[in-house]
């Protein structure tokens, strides 16, 4: 599956979030042949967990799914970029790529304040590809929060 078709899914996931008041960010997790093998979105407003970003929920799922922490040869997309949390778990996940969509200014971790999937000093690093869909994701977000303001 191409990045724009994934990020296609991740950002149908993200609509999914502002059901039940959570910020409309998405996720899948694509596994080495480009299947989408986790999908889910934030929950943190629903489950009252500050973990629950949807790249940890897809991390996690992947995970229990097959037995093993260690998330070789999968990519995660998401709608927006990676916080410091999550860009941390899929570094320790070994996930081989994050592609991404909108950039987080006030917060990401994988090239506007941080870059933390790069980072020499840590034993895995994960390539990153930025800005696929970023007027869709970005769009989302934007909407979501003049409804709030």
């Amino acid at each position: 599956m191409n990045a724009v078709d994934a990020m296609g899914i991740a950002l149908e996931q993200a609509g999914l979030a502002v059901e039940h008041g959570d910020v409309p960010i998405g996720a899948i997790l694509l596994d080495s042949s480009g299947e989408v093998v986790a999908a889910d979105h934030n929950r943190r407003e629903e489950r009252g967990d500050v973990t629950a970003h949807a790249e940890l929920l897809v991390l996690s799922a992947r995970s229990r799914e097959i037995g093993d922490w260690r998330l070789h040869g999968h990519t995660m997309v998401v709608t927006l970029e990676p916080c410091a949390m999550c860009a941390m778990a899929a570094v320790w996940a070994r996930v081989d790529r994050i592609v991404y969509g909108a950039a987080d200014p006030k917060a990401g971790a994988a090239w506007s304040l941080y870059n933390i999937p790069q980072d020499e000093r840590l034993n895995h690093r994960c390539d990153l590809v930025a800005g696929i869909r970023e007027d869709d994701a970005a769009k989302l977000l934007e909407s979501f929060f003049s409804d709030r303001r």
